[in-house]
């Protein structure tokens, strides 16, 4: 993990400037704002993208990010469709411009959010994570967001809070398998514990790679937990719910024995119907050789004190 929060992240031609024109302008002044004169990680060819960059609190792994074309192109979007490739063209249909989010439940200050303001509120960072999705292939991704906890602070959770349910968006007018109510419950929704949604290391993505967040990678908001399957980082955020019980999640209502609530990457608790030991990396290649699965992702330092109590081999 590597954690930047005072640089200037050059563009990349991702989405079109004329549709997110205002979004992408409050973005790069937020990030220009934490300071300026430092190129992208990415920029230099001859220089390792950890060299001389702010760090963060915890230590650092030494990753260097996934290609671009590779982490938009390869996605899990069920909403749209079944395979990777088709919803990266399909998304491109859902309209994103206005989007607000609503946070509700146990909370003193229940609020709806306009995206613009929400983010002109927080400080924005560049997070370079793993991501581990529980298909068994991996990458490692530049998002750009800002704490989860700084925002549910910012609306009081009350004592009886325990849970935060997040919900996607409901559009089947462009999301075609939800018109046909395919596979899965719809809307898409997804929680966590309190503690895990108030960690530092979960984050709120609104960019990738120095620049907006692709549709078909979750825009214009999606969640982002490094030491989870990657089905836990829930897009298209619409809704936030402070809950004082742990409510049903997708996936973990549609199949209970291969999707659990807690969803933490653990090699030695197999899916199943395959192995979680290693994982197929990508990168320029396609895929690189296997490499091990860490547990919690390689994260384990910071947030296994989360789970000192649990017997990890009986949760997945």
């Amino acid at each position: 993990m590597i954690i930047k929060t005072q640089k200037s992240i050059a563009a990349s031609e991702i989405t079109d400037p004329l549709i997110f024109k205002q979004r992408r302008q409050i973005i790069k002044s937020l990030l220009a704002i934490t300071g300026a004169g430092f190129a992208p990680a990415w920029a230099s060819e001859n220089k390792p993208m950890w060299d001389n960059l702010p760090q963060g609190d915890f230590s650092t792994h030494e990753l260097t990010p996934t290609p671009l074309e590779l982490i938009k192109n390869y996605t899990n979007y069920y909403e749209f469709a079944f395979n990777k490739e088709d919803s990266t063209d399909l998304a491109q249909h859902l309209a994103i411009d206005p989007w607000s989010v609503e946070i509700s439940g146990e909370v003193e200050k229940p609020t709806r959010f306009h995206l613009e303001d929400m983010v002109r509120q927080q400080t924005l960072e560049e997070r370079i994570y793993r991501f581990r999705c529980v298909e068994g292939w991996s990458m490692v991704v530049p998002w750009v967001g800002f704490s989860l906890a700084s925002l549910l602070k910012s609306v009081k959770p009350l004592s009886r809070a325990r849970f935060v349910k997040f919900t996607s968006v409901h559009e089947p007018e462009v999301m075609p398998n939800q018109r046909s109510n395919a596979m899965l419950t719809w809307p898409y929704t997804e929680a966590l514990r309190l503690d895990e949604a108030m960690h530092p290391l979960t984050i709120l993505a609104v960019g990738l790679y120095g620049d907006v967040l692709p549709k078909q990678n979750g825009a214009p908001l999606r969640l982002v937990v490094p030491w989870k399957y990657g089905f836990k980082s829930i897009k298209a955020i619409v809704k936030i719910e402070l809950l004082e019980k742990p409510p049903l999640t997708t996936w973990n209502q549609a199949a209970p024995h291969d999707y659990g609530f807690y969803a933490n990457v653990n090699p030695d608790v197999p899916h199943p119907r395959w192995s979680q030991n290693s994982e197929r990396q990508l990168n320029s290649r396609f895929f690189t050789p296997r490499r091990q699965t860490e547990l919690f992702n390689g994260y384990g330092e910071q947030v296994a004190s989360l789970y000192r109590d649990m017997d990890l081999r009986h949760f997945f």
